[in-house]
């Protein structure tokens, strides 16, 4: 093992890509993950530009495009007959924003990044290792872990999620537990046999109605649609061993979509199982890091995902961290306050920017016909024109 190395908890999208760039700066990094395997769970996620040109610069996209699908567009779309609102050209992303628009299942994000990950001599992945605490100083950091030997390192990143140890310990403010948005996401998988030829096309789609809306898109190279439905919803038990994926009852789900279109009901009926993943936020703070200790990912700005940018937020944060170590090579604590400075504005203004975007999406009456009259006007380039500060970050 070589000396002094960088500590990262959490071997997700965001402890991953923390490493990939750390390592791309020149230190040794181990990732700690609680788990005993990287196993596959979650479904799709959408990763546009902003995420993609970081994952081409760590050698990951490549591995991911083998899996993934490029969408021609996005269309939005009316809850009640499915008329086109507007449509965002996603296929130009490359043209426009720098890098592809991607849509992937989270199992191939994560096995393209442990790949590319395994493959780096700076990286050491250990398994089955679950974060007790942690001390700093001076000198370093020594990390306390369940059942095994203290690990010391140079600094301590906690990408450990929602419910971070890391972002505990530090005390960042108060109260600072996470708090439930008041909505679920049901998530499902439809083989392609069970769905219209017309839905398994390189498009996104987005449904919007009263307090609902609804994504699809195909995944593994149109072998399966990829289904996101996110309702108003009650929900009390953060503290339940499977809260992000316990199995949801259809019928309740159905009855939420009683009045959207026929192709909508009957791709809810469809599906073989559903999976009620309840949305929390974490409160945005201002400060990310203490002197060798910092925190990344949901662990820092976890958001609403009405702008689908939780993944690509956390793939800037390891970006600007790398880049902060590349800068200051002898200086961890230094480094760890060059990188909150560099994200915490621009990721607070992108967690409050999908937090309004989801009262948009769920309008009804006189003020959802506003939002799909303007959506219209604007056009495509308009469309596509509100997402330029976001993708081409």
């Amino acid at each position: 093992m070589a000396d002094n190395p960088v500590i990262v908890a959490g071997a997700g999208v965001g402890g991953l890509s923390a490493a990939l760039a750390l390592a791309a700066a020149g230190r040794y990094v181990i990732v700690l993950e609680r788990a005993p395997a990287l196993a596959e769970f979650g479904a799709g996620l959408q990763l546009a530009a902003n995420a993609t040109r970081r994952l081409a610069r760590w050698g990951a996209l490549d591995r991911l495009q083998e899996m993934a699908t490029a969408p021609e567009a996005v269309d939005l779309r009316a809850a009640r007959d499915g008329a086109v609102i507007a449509t965002v050209p996603v296929g130009e992303s490359q043209t426009r924003w720098g890098s592809v628009y991607l849509v992937a299942h989270r199992a191939d994000l994560l096995t393209s990044l442990t790949e590319t990950a395994a493959a780096s001599p700076r990286i050491e992945i250990r398994l089955g290792c679950s974060l007790e605490g942690w001390h700093a100083d001076e000198a370093g950091v020594r990390v306390h872990i369940e059942g095994r030997p203290d690990l010391t390192g140079a600094a301590l990143i906690g990408a450990d999620g929602l419910r971070s140890r890391v972002r505990e310990s530090l005390a960042l403010t108060a109260p600072d537990g996470p708090r439930y948005s008041g909505r679920t996401s049901w998530r499902a998988l439809l083989p392609a046999g069970r769905v219209p030829a017309a839905m398994l096309a390189p498009r996104s789609n987005l449904w919007l109605g009263s307090g609902a809306h609804l994504v699809h898109y195909p995944l593994r190279k149109a072998s399966v649609l990829n289904l996101v439905a996110v309702v108003e919803d009650e929900w009390t038990d953060l503290d339940a061993p499977d809260f992000w994926a316990s199995h949801g009852n259809a019928a309740f789900l159905a009855s939420r979509f009683q009045g959207w279109s026929e192709e909508i009901r009957g791709l809810i009926s469809a599906a073989p199982e559903w999976r009620r993943w309840p949305l929390y936020e974490r409160k945005a703070v201002r400060t990310w890091a203490h002197g060798r200790v910092a925190i990344l990912g949901d662990a820092a700005h976890a958001m609403a995902p009405f702008l689908a940018q939780g993944a690509a937020q956390a793939i800037e944060d390891a970006d600007a961290l790398g880049l902060a170590f590349a800068a200051h090579p002898r200086d961890e604590a230094a480094a760890l306050d060059a990188y909150q400075r560099a994200r915490v504005p621009r990721a607070n203004r992108v967690q409050r920017a999908s937090r309004l975007q989801g009262f948009v999406y769920h309008l009804s009456g006189p003020a959802a016909f506003v939002r799909d009259t303007t959506m219209r006007a604007i056009g495509p380039e308009g469309m596509a024109k509100a997402s330029d500060w976001i993708y081409r970050e």
